[in-house]
């Protein structure tokens, strides 16, 4: 038996692709190895070939119209030379794989039990019985409360976290020797993905089998494995054990991958580099630095006491409960929590979306209780015109969304979606409106030129700025950006971010920034707001909250965050432990 459960030799995967006579490269020349009982992160953006390489490993680009080239091994099968009854013993038996969207992987009208049942019926032969027990065993195993009751529950009953564990359930039903996982922890609040980390790395030990992770993300592979493949371009740009790659990396890509990652112990916001005082505050501010500006910044919207409830009667669910806060000019407002906290529900009454059940929200000192608002355009155009129309009290409110191929129309163009705040507001010349988007294109850093290209011809990060650009058009003072970088790449997270930042410092701009990722929070945000099962629990400057969390929830938020010390990260993981198992 050979000593690698993995063998990659000079692999190469082009895709066909229009106008390439050769196809698309999308891994080029890779080779690696994994030993039984490894485990090994392949890093980079998207493009960088990982995910294209993880599937190659199970032979799932057949049929596709790829071409792979080179020697794939995995538990002493050739991929490339396998027949497809060999690799449907392959897939599943001895390796498997964790998708990054449990609900594309799970089938929605069965019960997850049965779904686990059936991996094990096609792999092992075993009684319909006899597969359902093990089906409970795997969840049990994976962490799922009340197992036998809930295995007979479907995808759409179970979180986020509890789908995830699940489709691991599935993964380890027939004892693999190796566990392939694709961004398994992407979608997840910091809390659950510490979950899911610990877990794999618990399977990991005591199964003794192997992991090849997959991620974007250098902080969840400093928790998760001993050895680090840093992919660019569909090539391995460097590759040596975690604590040494992460420490001091020699490759300059590496350098500029970890300098771009979000830390706890990184530079707070930047100072504002101009007074951030607009029409309305009396005259600038006189302190340019965030702390003067809260000082000096006069609130611009205040909630009080919102409440947000869905369904009735009996069935009625609280998802905002007795929240209070402010928003003052030129400031950034952060607010953290899990999912399920209310934090995307409290952004959307914000900016009128949603309407209140009880509670009152002032704009800019103008009082407009539950249903105030006049008939402001609802969906992802504008909430006012310039002229003030709507229940914002004249300031103009915007929003960001998280998902910006969900918000922007795929049969329009991006200089239309931009333009639809502007029509709403009245503005019909034609001239004036494209003269208008191009300005806004080029303020966000893409090529006016671009005004006639449609959503999927940009990349992730660009639709973002799509989608910032279209909630500046009627010249906002307050944005609200729901999860505006939870999708993206570090590299393109902080570019994002750095945007962002710039045009509040430009434009005199409030941002109140929604987000689970607290180092992420950290870095934007002037003041916090942690909000749990649709409560407030801790809000304060930025310092204050970082460095003395009050709360217990803030502080188990703060603990669950990855580290790029793999040291530190195990002694947080045994910390963890202890805690459960108290």
């Amino acid at each position: 038996m050979s000593e690698h459960l993995v063998e990659v030799s000079s692999l190469s995967v082009t895709f066909p692709g229009e106008g390439a006579s050769d196809g698309v490269a999308a891994v080029r020349d890779l080779s690696f190895t994994l030993p039984r009982g490894g485990a090994l992160a392949l890093v980079g953006e998207s493009g960088s070939g990982k995910s294209a390489t993880a599937s190659a490993l199970l032979g799932l680009h057949r049929g596709s119209g790829a071409r792979v080239e080179g020697l794939v091994r995995v538990a002493g099968v050739d991929v490339t030379a396998a027949t497809e009854a060999e690799l449907r013993a392959l897939r599943g038996a001895r390796a498997a794989m964790v998708f990054q969207d449990p609900l594309s992987s799970l089938d929605p009208y069965y019960a997850v039990g049965d779904q686990i049942a059936e991996v094990l019926r096609v792999h092992r032969k075993v009684t319909r019985r006899a597969a359902r027990a093990r089906a409970v065993e795997a969840l049990d195993r994976v962490g799922i409360p009340d197992a036998a009751r809930r295995s007979r529950a479907r995808p759409h009953e179970f979180s986020g976290g509890m789908r995830q564990r699940t489709l691991i359930a599935m993964a380890l039903a027939c004892a693999p020797e190796l566990l392939i996982a694709d961004e398994p922890t992407t979608a997840l609040d910091v809390t659950v993905q510490a979950q899911i980390l610990d877990l794999l790395h618990t399977l990991r030990r005591e199964e003794g089998m192997g992991l090849l992770l997959v991620t974007h993300d250098v902080g969840v592979a400093a928790e998760s494995v001993e050895d680090v493949l840093v992919m660019r371009d569909g090539r391995a740009v460097e590759r040596g054990p975690a604590a040494e790659v992460l420490a001091a990396p020699r490759d300059t890509y590496t350098k500029a991958l970890l300098e771009a990652v979000p830390r706890l112990d990184g530079p707070l916001k930047r100072p504002a580099g101009r007074a951030t005082g607009t029409a309305g505050t009396g005259g600038p501010v006189a302190d340019g630095s965030a702390a003067g500006v809260r000082e000096a910044g006069e609130p611009l919207l205040e909630a009080v006491s919102l409440r947000r409830e869905f369904g009735r009667g009996a069935k009625a669910v609280t998802a905002v409960d007795d929240v209070s806060l402010t928003v003052r000019r030129g400031e950034t407002l952060g607010i953290v929590g899990e999912s399920g906290s209310g934090k995307t529900t409290l952004g959307r009454m914000l900016v009128r979306l949603l309407e209140p059940t009880s509670g009152q929200l002032r704009y800019g000192g103008t009082e407009n209780g539950p249903g105030r608002a006049s008939g402001a355009r609802r969906g992802p155009g504008a909430r006012r015109g310039p002229g003030g129309r709507g229940g914002d009290g004249g300031l103009g409110v915007q929003m960001v969304f998280q998902d910006p191929v969900a918000s922007l129309n795929p049969r329009r163009s991006i200089g239309e979606s931009i333009a639809d705040p502007l029509r709403a507001a009245g503005e019909r010349d034609e001239r004036v409106l494209r003269a208008r988007v191009r300005e806004l294109l080029e303020r966000v850093g893409l090529d006016p030129d671009r005004y006639d290209r449609y959503p999927h011809e940009f990349s992730g990060g660009q639709r973002q700025r799509v989608g910032i650009a279209r909630a500046l058009a009627p010249s906002p003072q307050l944005v609200v950006c729901d999860e505006p970088v939870s999708a993206l790449d570090v590299t393109t997270q902080a570019q994002v971010i750095e945007l962002l930042g710039e045009l509040q410092r430009d434009l005199g701009l409030s941002l109140v920034f929604v987000a689970h990722d607290l180092a992420v929070v950290r870095q934007v945000s002037d003041r916090i707001v942690v909000m749990k099962d649709g409560r407030i629990v801790e809000q304060g400057d930025v310092s204050q909250v970082y460095d003395s969390p009050a709360d217990p929830y803030t502080q188990q938020l703060l603990a669950a965050v990855p580290t790029l010390d793999p040291v530190l990260a195990a002694v947080r993981r045994a910390a963890r432990k202890e805690l459960v198992d108290a």
